[in-house]
């Protein structure tokens, strides 16, 4: 049995953010939202702001595929991400939002003291209100060119580890 934090379906922060941020917007696969909530909390993540429309995370698919993880971040899914979005880039936050056609090069997730990380819908991506607001549009390089994109917790699994790295 697991009790729901009460705040969890809130939409405001904790008085104690942290300096990295998850922001998932309509990610569909249960799969996907578990393995990113458990990549979040490997790489010191405090918290994941979860659109509405994603996969919710709880359902028993997403609680597996955090293998445990689950809690030990904390979790605000809400319709107002983009009010939350706002205050946060208010408070020092630096948006980097990942795009297929984006420019900025991947160390620059290195190099943030407060970092507000997005990433979109599997097929979709970021909504073009958080794509406009982003300070970075990222993209991860493949190698070749028969891999057009990456899974969308491949590519955050990459993202937070290169956040977690000293230059």
């Amino acid at each position: 049995v697991v009790h729901l934090p009460v705040d969890m379906y809130s939409g405001y922060l904790p008085e104690d953010v942290g300096n990295k941020i998850l922001l998932l917007e309509d990610i569909q696969d249960p799969g996907n939202v578990g393995t990113l909530i458990r990549s979040a909390a490997a790489f010191d993540f405090s918290g994941v702001i979860i659109t509405e429309s994603c996969a919710d995370p709880m359902s028993p698919k997403c609680v597996q595929a955090t293998a445990g993880t689950v809690l030990s971040v904390w979790i605000r899914r809400t319709t107002r991400y983009l009010d939350l979005t706002k205050a946060l880039r208010k408070g020092g936050y630096s948006l980097i939002a990942t795009d297929l056609n984006g420019v900025a090069e991947p160390s620059i997730l290195c190099r943030q003291s407060k970092l507000l990380l997005a990433l979109g819908n599997e097929t979709a991506g970021l909504s073009r209100a958080l794509l406009d607001a982003a300070d970075y549009r990222l993209r991860i390089p493949t190698v070749r060119e028969k891999a057009e994109s990456l899974n969308v917790a491949a590519c955050g699994a990459i993202c937070m580890y290169l956040s977690s790295q000293i230059l």
